[in-house]
């Protein structure tokens, strides 16, 4: 019994017992057996050793580190200080930074075209090669000897100067070497009667590596046949690679020396083959460069050979109709296969939503068009709006009914014959269907989608016996939004003077005061980069009598107390005679007074002018590009917009107080030297009838006679006071209209007129 319970014991503290056992083991195998060596009383029954330098050395301590020589004497650390010496501050260095990162990265773009034309062309296989293929292209440059003194419009064109043809192909290659070789990673070049499909090209290029040294296109025999490789045939164009040409270029003076040649493709072929041996291919890596050559009087439509639909290029071009037409029938080739690319795309869609979550409910209708807009709250809502052939029922300016016109229908008959075409092409042959009419027709915009429509058509379906019968169809109908494009805009600046011009005629002297306190505060104050010039219009009565009776004499007045007040400031004004007040008589005074580069800002006394506008302006006014004509906004009739209110001091931007003025073109911002470009455009119109510059305003001038963007937005930040004008009967018959329909449009809502004349007529009632 005792014993069972001493091995019970045993068993729970055996282990304990072990390990502490084996841990003082452990520990005195670890302890010094001698003493260090700094001890020099050391015992003899020490086991010490001696070191190089005499002294006596002991064993290692135990976890201590031994050095790399342990031969070597241990030394005590000694700590040096060291002294301090203060920096001297120089100058830090300017550090320029690239204008992009591309070039700062080191980032080139793909492709660079060059044609090769000549005086004799550059007017009609060069101007359609551009046309076919710039806007598919990021650079394409023409490369001539000789050129005429017009060069067509939107092209690019770099003349040498001497019509030889291989000292042109030599000049070319050398200026690609000077200007474009640290821009590209590939050279393109070929001639102005060689078609280009430029999509194809560029896929090409796409897919090859720009590290190899390579010289493609249509490999030809040379002349002779003496010199072995081969060279790339011009006709069909070529492709080298950046690496090749850099490779080439130490070489290039002696190629021009040393190799004579009539042809410049085969010159340019014995250049590449005798310095870098380098051979021209049709083939790399699987890629294939396909070409055709094109028989005399051929006609592209009936070219039925796989070659020519696989083609690159395409040559001889014989004539710009041609080159138009060949351009014509690649490209419907091109949209044929996006075509059946997207139909491809949505039958996989499909296939896939059949193993989603949702089932088939997972693919939005129409397959690869972003699903509709989902409203977060009742505001948000889209609204529907309803039509029919003739009539709108939601009309811009509120009322319940309105014509059916212009671009809306326009938009209404292009999606019923959509819709028509394509439940034919649903049930043919069997049915055929045509329109009877629109029974009803909604639709909205989805800013995620685009236009929506839904149509309820009645149609006349007739089957293969002839027999026919009116049935009701409704169709769904999406208008998707298109892909977005990057226009790009030239550079400008919010730094430019903006030159300020107010025309003030007799009835304008009242609102002088008022705009001269608001201007002072927004620009004199501020010290904005801006000019103010008034212009006084006199007519002749007024003209005679400026000694005796001055009508501008009070604003005179207040333009030398402006001027005293800001020192620096200074306020011109010019004087002008007339019977018919016109934009463009003023304008022609105003733009001989001013440099070319001049911003004008025409405008009138009751605009409310602000910095933040005057840098749209800046920004909206593009030389040589784009004309900025603001909307403003427009305040109602204070004894009509707040009737039996008082008028507050300040005017909100919402519907009840006021509108954007879209009939108003009196405010717009521009340059000189558009202003006198396209005036001198209607210079011929003018000696035929001298009377349009009275009927013309400086809006439809633009818009007329000029080449350039005409900008038309509202302008929330050009804010007008509430003003009866005065419109002149000697003005045209337009502007006139215009004006007195300004004047009824900018009394007041539709609903503040309606119960405006709702309380006269309970008036008179009572």
């Amino acid at each position: 019994m005792r014993f069972s319970a001493l091995m019970s014991v045993l068993r729970s503290v055996g282990p304990v017992i072990v390990g502490i056992s084996l841990g003082f083991t452990l520990s005195l195998l670890s302890v010094n057996w001698t003493e260090d060596a700094c001890h020099l009383d050391a015992r003899e029954g020490d086991d010490v050793t001696p070191g190089r330098d005499g002294q006596l050395r002991g064993a290692r301590k135990p976890n201590s580190i031994s050095s790399l020589n342990d031969a070597e004497p241990e030394e005590d650390f000694e700590p040096r200080i060291v002294p301090y010496k203060q920096v001297q501050q120089t100058a830090p260095k300017k550090v320029v930074r690239a204008r992009y990162i591309s070039t700062e990265l080191g980032t080139r773009e793909r492709l660079f075209v060059g044609v090769l034309t000549s005086k004799n062309t550059i007017n009609t296989m060069a101007v359609a090669v551009n046309r076919t293929i710039s806007h598919h292209l990021d650079s394409v440059i023409f490369f001539t000897g000789m050129r005429n003194r017009k060069v067509p419009h939107g092209m690019f064109v770099v003349s040498h100067g001497d019509e030889r043809l291989i000292w042109n192909m030599y000049q070319t290659i050398r200026h690609i070497l000077e200007h474009y070789i640290s821009e590209y990673d590939w050279f393109y070049f070929a001639q102005d009667d060689t078609y280009t499909e430029a999509d194809r090209i560029k896929t090409l290029v796409d897919h090859l590596s720009i590290n190899r040294e390579l010289y493609m296109g249509s490999p030809e025999e040379f002349i002779g046949g003496e010199m072995e490789g081969k060279y790339c045939y011009g006709g069909f164009g070529y492709l080298l690679s950046r690496s090749l040409l850099l490779r080439l270029q130490p070489f290039l003076e002696n190629c021009r020396n040393d190799i004579l040649s009539a042809r410049p493709d085969e010159w340019l072929g014995r250049c590449i083959i005798d310095y870098t041996s380098t051979n021209c291919v049709s083939e790399h890596e699987g890629l294939h460069y396909h070409h055709y050559e094109l028989g005399k009087n051929s006609d592209p439509s009936k070219e039925q050979s796989e070659q020519f639909k696989k083609a690159l290029t395409v040559h001889p071009v014989s004539d710009p109709e041609q080159m138009y037409r060949l351009h014509r029938y690649f490209t419907e080739i091109e949209l044929q296969r996006t075509y059946d690319e997207i139909a491809k795309l949505q039958a996989e869609i499909k296939n896939v939503s059949v193993v989603a979550f949702d089932g088939n409910r997972s693919a939005q209708w129409p397959v690869g068009i972003n699903p509709p807009f989902e409203p977060k709250s009742r505001f948000e809502v889209l609204k529907w709006e309803y039509f029919t052939e003739e009539e709108m029922y939601s009309c811009v300016d509120g009322s319940p009914k309105c014509e059916l016109r212009g671009i809306d229908r326009m938009d209404v008959a292009d999606v019923i014959d959509t819709a028509v075409g394509e439940l034919n092409k649903k049930y043919k042959p069997v049915l055929h269907l045509k329109k009877q009419q629109l029974i009803n027709g909604y639709r909205r915009f989805d800013p995620v989608r685009g236009m929506e429509y839904t149509l309820d058509l009645q149609l006349e379906v007739v089957n293969q016996k002839g027999h026919s019968r009116s049935i009701t169809k409704r169709v769904h109908l999406v208008r998707p939004l298109s892909q977005i494009e990057i226009i790009p805009m030239p550079y400008v600046t919010e730094a430019t003077r903006v030159h300020i011009i107010i025309p003030l005629t007799l009835q304008d002297r009242t609102y002088v005061d008022h705009f001269l306190e608001v201007f002072a505060s927004n620009a004199f104050e501020t010290s904005e980069n801006a000019i103010l010039t008034f212009l006084f219009i006199y007519d002749p009565v007024e003209a005679q009598q400026v000694n005796q009776n001055d009508i501008f004499a009070s604003v005179k007045t207040q333009i030398n107390a402006h001027e005293r007040k800001y020192p620096t400031v200074k306020i011109p004004w010019i004087s002008v005679k007339t019977e018919t007040p016109s934009q463009i008589k003023f304008m022609d005074i105003i733009s001989k007074k001013h440099p070319v580069d001049t911003l004008f800002f025409l405008a009138s006394v009751n605009t409310n002018i602000n910095t933040e506008f005057l840098n749209r302006c800046r920004m909206n006014s593009i030389n040589n590009w784009q004309v900025f004509f603001p909307a403003h906004f427009q305040d109602y009739n204070p004894d009509v917009a707040y009737r039996n209110q008082p008028h507050p001091a300040t005017v909100d931007l919402v519907k009840d107080a006021g509108h954007f003025d879209l009939r108003s073109f009196e405010e717009s911002c521009f340059y000189n030297s558009d202003y006198m470009a396209t005036r001198s455009q209607m210079v011929a119109d003018v000696q035929e009838n001298e009377e349009i510059l009275e009927t013309m305003d400086i809006y439809d001038m633009f818009v007329k006679y000029s080449g350039l963007h005409v900008f038309r937005a509202v302008e929330p930040a050009l804010h007008q006071q509430y003003r009866y004008q005065t419109c002149n009967p000697r003005l045209s018959e337009d502007i006139y209209h215009i004006c007195v329909q300004g004047n009824l449009e900018g009394l007041g809502s539709r609903s503040q007129l309606a119960m405006l004349l709702f309380e006269q007529e309970q008036g008179n009632s009572t």
